[in-house]
Formats: structure tokens, sequence, C-alpha cells
């Protein structure tokens, strides 16, 4: 879950099907009570229908963890050009960085750092395609260094500049979910 509607998607899947929660967080849900089997597979079934899964595995829940987590940096008003990656995700899931790292990258095929590079480049395209911002707005809101460093980026991931993804008629873009 990356935004509020999916939140009130999620919501509404549980009230729908009567199972009661407390609250509903980013890629989480709080039941008020235990779920049973027969209600975890309704559910199950039911966010699948709107492109969820329910995650039971330990690893699972914690790669999906760190994705949250980053994504919700990128909703930042400002990304600091000064963050650290890795004491960022620590500080929210306090457990050893290096294991962290590893299983992100056996789960996922990508390391965190890539993962994040291709968000805010992702975030880049969208504030691109809205026209909301001016490049050197774009870079200092999601913490580059400079106009050069994500133009730069920008070409060596995505394969062109970001003026000629402006100039493009059909501006292609990937789900923050089917960032590999």
């Amino acid at each position: 879950m990356v935004c509020p509607r999916c939140i009130m998607a999620v919501e509404k899947i549980f009230k729908d099907n009567n199972v009661p929660f407390e609250k509903v967080e980013l890629g989480k849900v709080s039941t008020a009570s235990a779920v049973s089997k027969a209600q975890e597979k309704v559910l199950e079934n039911a966010l699948k229908t709107i492109g969820f899964e329910l995650l039971k595995e330990k690893d699972a829940q914690t790669v999906e963890r760190i994705k949250n987590r980053l994504q919700l940096l990128l909703q930042m008003e400002e990304i600091p050009t000064s963050l650290n990656l890795s004491e960022y995700i620590q500080a929210a899931i306090p457990e050893d960085y290096s294991g962290l790292s590893h299983l992100f990258s056996s789960m996922e095929g990508i390391t965190i750092e890539k993962y994040f590079i291709h968000l805010r480049l992702e975030k880049t395209k969208e504030l691109l395609f809205n026209k909301e911002m001016q490049l050197s707005e774009i870079a200092w809101k999601l913490g580059y260094s400079s106009v050069q460093h994500l133009s730069n980026q920008f070409k060596k991931v995505i394969g062109i500049t970001p003026s000629a993804y402006k100039k493009m008629k059909d501006k292609p873009r990937e789900s923050f979910d089917n960032i590999k």
C-alpha cells in the first residue's frame, strides 16, 4: 500500500467482510482480534482483486516494511541531501542493516539503494509528467546534490534525459509496486 486511497481500499475490504480492525497503515493492518483461517482466505482473495497480497512470512513482511519506509520517505516535503539510507532504515526497523540489506537483495534481486534510486526516478517522472516543478526543484525535493546528478542518474537508468522524457508524447511510468 503506497497511498491513502490504498489504505481506504483495504479498510473497505475488511469492513465488507466483517473483519474488525483497529488500524490500517501502509503495509500493515492491526486487527481487533485473531482472524480465522476462513476469514484469512476471504481477505486474501479480496486483496488480490485490488493488487495486494497477504504477507505471512516474516522475511516478506520485513522486505515490505523496508519498501513502505522508502515510499514514505518519498512523500516527505523534502528529502535531505545528507540522508543516510542505512541509518534511516535501521531507525525504522531496528535490526542489523547488513542483514536487512542481504535479505532485501536476496528476495527482490536488487539492492535497497538501487530500489530507492528507482523510486526517486519514478517520482521524478511523475513530477515531470504533471509539470508541477522545474527539474531543479525536483532535484532539491528528492535529495539530489545537484540537477546534474539527477540528470545523469535519470539518463543512466531510464535511458533518456529528463528533458527528452518531458517532450515524449506517451510518458511511460512504472508502478511503485512493480519496481525491481
